[in-house]
């Protein structure tokens, strides 16, 4: 083999395709950039809104309490944060970072035009190396966007590392579909309408495509809790929403 010759451990997965571990950083960010402007109506459309149940379900039964300090990763257009900034109340505090500018900037545009400027931080980070001491969090959330890490074995290890002793750290994100009679109408809905719905209201079929092909290749509800276990949270747990569409995963500091 030459030294020119890549590696399987060199490679990582961008949808279907192999890439070069240190390219998909690159190629995720030109994705969240490209759809950054149309990413809430997209969600709106290619989940019919249920998108919005599964957040607020997330949302409301995390342990978060007042005046708690909570990382929102991935956080995006606001979604999560906007959420729990009613549960944290005026005396807490949330991060939201995310390694994607754009999608930071649409979410922080959009907290100033609700009115909502206190209580926020707007970090632009990458979750495999997170800017903060150990124990600065009681509750750390990514949604939606774990799928897309490079390192997921390093986020989740630095999602544990940054909470407090007791705090919990949440995941909600697409897993595998558990009813099998539903499994070929999830797959025609998402390689046959996503990517047309990118296309007509968003300009970007491509994006789509691997947004969809990125579920697939998420890891599924039992190996993402084995990953949390070896990342070193305890009690991991998981619970299943719309038949496995999603799940939200659970884990905590001890």
């Amino acid at each position: 083999m030459s030294e020119q010759t890549q590696k399987p451990d060199d490679t990582t997965h961008f949808g279907f395709r192999d890439v070069p571990k240190g390219e998909k950083q690159k190629l995720v960010g030109e994705v969240f950039s490209s759809v950054a402007g149309k990413y809430d109506l997209m969600n709106d459309l290619m989940s019919l809104g249920v998108h919005r149940v599964w957040k607020r379900y997330f949302v409301s039964t995390a342990q978060v309490k007042r005046g708690d300090r909570v990382l929102d990763l991935a956080g995006g257009t606001g979604d999560i944060a906007l959420l729990l900034r009613d549960r944290v109340g005026d005396s807490g505090s949330i991060v939201l970072g995310d390694i994607n500018g754009a999608m930071l900037r649409v979410g922080r545009d959009r907290m100033t035009d609700m009115g909502k400027v206190g209580g926020f931080e707007y970090v632009q980070m990458n979750a495999e190396k997170l800017p903060f001491p150990d124990a600065s969090f009681d509750l750390v959330t990514i949604a939606f966007g774990l799928r897309n890490v490079t390192d997921k074995d390093a986020a989740l290890r630095e999602m544990q590392r940054v909470l407090k002793v007791g705090g919990q750290a949440r995941v909600l994100e697409f897993s595998e579909v558990k009813a099998e009679w539903f499994k070929p109408i999830y797959d025609f809905h998402s390689f046959n309408i996503l990517p047309k719905l990118g296309k007509l209201f968003a300009n970007d079929s491509d994006s789509y495509q691997y947004l969809a092909e990125s579920i697939r290749k998420h890891p599924p509800q039992d190996e993402l809790k084995r990953m949390m276990g070896e990342a070193g949270f305890a009690r991991c747990d998981y619970k299943n929403l719309s038949a496995g569409i999603v799940a939200i995963h659970t884990g905590y500091k001890v």
